[in-house]
Parts: structure tokens; sequence; C-alpha cells
């Protein structure tokens, strides 16, 4: 694998840690060795926990062992690629945040990295400042640290979701969400009744588009459906044309 060129170290926001004030866990997962060097620094100075991998079975040994709170992982390892690490850490019911390094020009397998369970991703080369702050994100959208909105609890018919304990109910049953599930459907929720757009779901779930990939949208709304439009009435609405609605089931 080629060295890419990378920034140097970001200077730290405020420091982010786990709810229980211990540093936030992170697993980096790359055989390039001054690339997994560079990326380890960044973190650290960050005040984070990191371990890392060099190839995927020493990727998934780790991610059960150490249990990170996030793992970068690369999709082109030595043994097994970065898709069926994550594939093997799902099945396993891992649902640890997955942001993955991918080349410049391989649209295809950020987009299947993602439907396999992957919540983001950074093309080589990239920002450490904008890794980093992706990291972040993902890590407050996965209810790991304190969330600064003034309502924890949302309900909508019986639908809830607890921004504190990360859980998500519909009547008696507990559902199980990715992070990014989660954040797809905490958006719909405190949004109900009012037609969001793929655009305006991109911006704020994803935070940047996938070069006009709107259907990561229609992707991660048909898994919503699957966990949520099963257990009762439907919930979740197309509005052809325009956009997603959730309200209560009728």
């Amino acid at each position: 694998m080629s060295t890419s060129q990378h920034s140097t170290a970001p200077v730290p926001q405020a420091r982010l840690t786990r709810v229980d004030g211990t540093p936030i866990r992170a697993v980096v997962v790359d055989d390039e060795d001054s690339l997994t060097d560079l990326l380890s620094m960044a973190l650290r100075y960050e005040g984070w926990d990191v371990k890392i991998a060099s190839d995927g079975q020493k990727a998934l040994a780790l991610a059960r062992e150490f249990r990170p709170d996030v793992i970068v992982l690369d999709i082109m390892l030595p043994d097994i690629d970065g898709m069926q690490v994550l594939t093997r850490l799902r099945a396993d019911g891992v649902q640890t945040p997955v942001l993955f390094l991918t080349a410049k020009d391989a649209l295809d397998d950020r987009i299947a990295g993602l439907t396999i369970g992957g919540d983001d991703y950074v093309t080589k080369p990239f920002s450490l400042e904008e890794l980093v702050a992706r990291l972040r994100g993902l890590i407050r959208r996965s209810a790991l640290t304190s969330l600064d909105t003034d309502t924890s609890f949302l309900a909508i018919g019986d639908l809830t979701l607890d921004e504190d304990s990360y859980e998500v109910h519909r009547g008696d049953v507990l559902i199980e969400l990715t992070a990014t599930e989660f954040e797809l459907l905490r958006f719909l929720m405190r949004n109900p009744r009012r037609v969001l757009s793929k655009s305006q779901i991109l911006d704020r779930v994803w935070k940047y588009d996938f070069g006009g990939k709107s259907s990561i949208v229609e992707l991660y709304i048909s898994y919503l459906r699957r966990k949520i439009d099963t257990l009762g009435p439907r919930m979740i609405h197309t509005v052809h044309g325009v956009g997603y609605m959730l309200k209560p089931g009728e």
C-alpha cells in the first residue's frame, strides 16, 4: 500500500471522555505503519486510549478483548479485508461505530461498507483534523458521552428513544440499532409529522453527501423500517418526490 501524505497533528478541542470519565477507547486498523503511528499519535493527543492492529485477525481479537468505543478500519488489509472484519463483528453483536479508510476513487467500496453496517468513511489522503472530527461525531452519536440536548427522552406513539441509555423501544420490545440508525431515528423523532428531504437527512446524519449518492438514505430508511414498522402499524412514511416523515402508527 502506498504511503499517503497527511497533515500535522490537530489542535484538540474540549476533551471528550466516556460518561464515567475514563478515556475514549479507539482501535486503528491499517497495515501501513506510518499511518497507524500518525493516527495513534493524533488520537492520544486527544487523550484517548489507542490500540493498533495491522491485519484483520488482530483487529477482530482487539475489538473483542479491548472493547473499543470506535474503530478506524482500512478496507485493504493483508489477510481478510475490512468489510469481512466488520461483517464478523456485527454478526457477533458488536455495534461499535466503525469509520472506514478507503481509496479516493473507491466509491463502490464506501457504499458497500456503509451497507454492511459501517458508520462513516474518509478517503486517503485525508486531513487529520477531519478524521478526528468525524470520530468525535460518531462517539457522540453512539451516546457514550453526555448530550447537549434539553430532552433526552423522545416518544412518538408507542415508539420511544432514550438518548441517555441509548435504548429504543416499540411498545415493550427493545430494538437494537447501530449508531447511524440511532441518529437517523432520533432526527426523524425530533421532527414528527414533518417531511424531511434526503439532503436534509444527509446533512444532519452524515454531515455531507456521498457524491450525490442519496441512495444511502433510502438504504438506512429500509433498515429502520425492518426494525420498527414490522412491530406494529407503519410509522415511517415516504412522501414521493419529497422525502420521509415519521408519525404515530394508525
